[in-house]
């Protein structure tokens, strides 16, 4: 048996990982549960680093492989795990090449600069922050470090501007101290050494046309792609995520493209022995792609649509190169064409008046086949009170669901959307 350390392990992802055919092989143990990773907003990194290396260490039987599949801070952190027991693993500095946006933006400009919007770094601490902007507006701007499009605000004159920076002032702290922690593992060059967690990268705005997902991976400094999921926006910045949906419908020639421009960046940084996944759009007009950003993990979200279209979750490819081994991953042998996570989302701050109960839930996930729903509110909580979201929306509730065509899709979440007794009551 291989001794498998789930770094944020969660109920919903350990069943999806005990599901696959080589699971019986493997003993999957907990380094630390979802809720361990933040404690209220606080990410307690050196706790968890000082003592998940005391818990490696001591482990009396062999620590075969340590996978997560969770952002910041675990995918940030399992490359210093695994170096340090001598585990499969891209470098730390590679997976900060991605990680941190500002160093990965520079990275990018070396090597594939047509493919990136203007960039420029600016500290939100400073009196005249406005002059370190080199962008006109509009223009996004989000800390070098955050999650879940966390602090990420479209800024479109001197208002909007100001707005975000004392929002960013007032929140970046939590990912900030954290991340310059890990930092201090890191040989950094002078130009990123100078741009911490407290700063904010301001970017030139691509999100126009269509967003697209590659998942892979690197492979014995080979690129590996398995599948595309196209990225679906709602609001009125296209700011916030609907769903994902799986497999993408943008052209083969397009991906291909992606695909390149992937390789280039990847073997440019040293990025091997790993997952990813890299955030692209396409403009059809102009046939043109522009790289969004890329994270070194697999998207968890992902994991029940590749499931439900190609027969397995891709937490098989995490596990395998974990272990260092190449992954074989199954092709379009699951239950459905198509399939989708869809995000429920509310544009305005609510009370929670009622939820709908277990049996309720599951009640509704018998009737409409092929559909799964995990809530994010409780009886009584403010959506404000939720953590981590955008800064335009508040994410309710995520299901997964499986169909034979988009339409098909569509219709049973519309169906979940109708049959769940959620109860919302709207705040002034």
């Amino acid at each position: 048996m291989k001794n498998i350390f789930v770094f944020g392990a969660d109920e919903f992802n350990l069943s999806l990982m005990r599901s696959l055919e080589s699971a019986e092989e493997y003993c999957f143990h907990e380094l630390y549960q979802y809720g361990e990773v933040k404690t209220g907003k606080e990410f307690p990194v050196k706790t968890l680093y000082e003592g998940a290396v005391a818990r490696l260490k001591n482990y009396p039987d062999s620590v075969d492989a340590i996978v997560g599949y969770l952002d910041f801070p675990v995918s940030t952190m399992l490359p210093i795990l695994c170096q340090s027991l001598g585990l499969p693993s891209p470098s730390f500095e590679a997976v900060l090449k991605c990680e941190h946006k500002y160093w990965s933006r520079l990275e990018q400009r070396r090597v594939v600069p047509e493919y990136i919007p203007d960039f420029c770094a600016v500290d939100p601490f400073k009196d005249d922050y406005q002059q370190q902007l080199t962008l006109d507006y509009p223009f996004w701007l989000k800390p070098v470090k955050a999650v879940l499009s966390h602090l990420g605000f479209m800024v479109r004159n001197d208002s909007e501007l100001e707005m975000a920076i004392a929002e960013i002032r007032k929140k970046i702290y939590c990912f900030a101290e954290p991340f310059n922690y890990l930092l201090t593992f890191a040989d950094l060059p002078d130009d990123v050494a100078a741009v911490d967690g407290y700063h904010c990268i301001a970017e030139g705005i691509i999100s126009h046309g269509q967003q697209c997902t590659l998942e892979g991976y690197m492979f014995g400094s080979n690129l590996y792609v398995y599948g595309a999921v196209d990225s679906i926006r709602e609001g009125e910045h296209d700011s916030s995520f609907s769903r994902y949906q799986y497999p993408s419908s943008i052209p083969q020639h397009v991906q291909d493209k992606m695909i390149t421009v992937t390789e280039r960046f990847l073997t440019h940084i040293g990025f091997d022995n790993g997952p990813f996944n890299i955030e692209y759009y396409w403009e059809k007009e102009s046939d043109h792609i522009w790289l969004l950003e890329i994270n070194t993990r697999i998207s968890k979200s992902h994991s029940p649509l590749f499931r439900n279209v190609d027969g397995m979750s891709h937490h098989l490819v995490m596990l395998d190169l974990a272990l260092g081994k190449q992954p074989v991953f199954p092709h379009r042998q699951g239950l459905y064409r198509y399939a989708a996570k869809f995000m429920w989302r509310i544009h305005a701050d609510a009370l929670v008046n009622r939820v709908p109960t277990e049996q309720e839930v599951q009640a509704v996930t018998r009737r409409i086949a092929g559909t799964e729903i995990l809530l994010h509110v409780c009886e009584g909580m403010r959506l404000s009170d939720l953590n981590y979201q955008d800064s335009y929306s508040y994410e309710i509730a995520t299901v997964f669901i499986g169909g034979d065509s988009e339409q098909e899709l569509l219709q049973k979440y519309r169906d979940v959307q109708q049959a769940l007794p959620l109860e919302l009551v709207p705040l002034s």
